[in-house]
Parts: C-alpha cells; sequence; structure tokens
C-alpha cells in the first residue's frame, strides 16, 4: 500500500512551500508544525548530512474539524496527527516534489465509521490542494 500522495510541480522549493501553505488553508488546514529537515541535520549530523537530504521540509497540517471527530471517535489516533505534508526538493532545482500522508492509513488502522468518514474528508481536501498545486495529482 502507498501510504502517500505524490506529486512533482515546476516550481523551486521555496516556491513550492509557500504554494503548498496556500492550498492547505484553502482546504481548511493550518500548519501546526514546521520541521526544516536539513537545518536539523545539519546541526545535529553535520553539514554533511543536511547537504544529503538537501531542502525538505515537514510541515504538519491540521483541520481542527476533522481532528476533532477524529480524536471524539478514537483519542488513540491523536498519534497519527498532524496530516504530514512533505515538501522537497525535486530532481533539478525548478522542480519540487510534494508528499501528502494518504489518510485512508487511518482507516486500516481503525475499524470505526466515524474514522473512515473523517479519512474520505481528509483525503478529498488534501487530494484538491495537491490539485491545485499540480493540475493533475499523481500518486
Amino acid at each position: 500500500m502507498s501510504y502517500t500522495h505524490t506529486i512533482t510541480v515546476p516550481m523551486t522549493y521555496d516556491q513550492a512551500v509557500e504554494a503548498t501553505r496556500a492550498a492547505l488553508a484553502e482546504q481548511g488546514f493550518g500548519i501546526l508544525t514546521e520541521i526544516d529537515v536539513k537545518a536539523t541535520f545539519t546541526t545535529k549530523l553535520g553539514a554533511d548530512a543536511g547537504d544529503a537530504v538537501g531542502d525538505y521540509i515537514i510541515l504538519g497540517a491540521c483541520n481542527p474539524t476533522l481532528a476533532s471527530k477524529a480524536l471524539a471517535a478514537e483519542p488513540e489516533l491523536g498519534a497519527l496527527l498532524p496530516c504530514n505534508v512533505v515538501v522537497r526538493r525535486g530532481a533539478t532545482e525548478d522542480h519540487a516534489t510534494i508528499d501528502a500522508i494518504d489518510p485512508q492509513t487511518m482507516v486500516q488502522l481503525s475499524g470505526a465509521p466515524a474514522v473512515r468518514e473523517v479519512a474520505e474528508d481528509a483525503e478529498q481536501r488534501l487530494r484538491a490542494a495537491l490539485n491545485a498545486l499540480s493540475g493533475t495529482a499523481q500518486e
């Protein structure tokens, strides 16, 4: 099973980060956390490790309404929240890759009907954000 929806866009890394934030906001997601993986690797492991991973950020996206429904159905689902969205430099400097978690992963871990409903809504919203970025979501 694939656990992400992935697209590559003809944007620089910085443009893709900004555009991803905007596309997620359009779908009701705020960014709760932000991890600059390159900076963290550079600080903790050295410049070579940071350079090896390249430009790479993890955005912890949260739609409060969906999160509230998910946690009401199963409080343990908090371990799977927020929905992580990765923006990373593509093969060239004028392309970036965006990976969004597939919320259906939650459904595989939970049999609760309310979780299925939340996952379907979250998936539609994340796919809409990816479609806004590229015109067509690639998996």
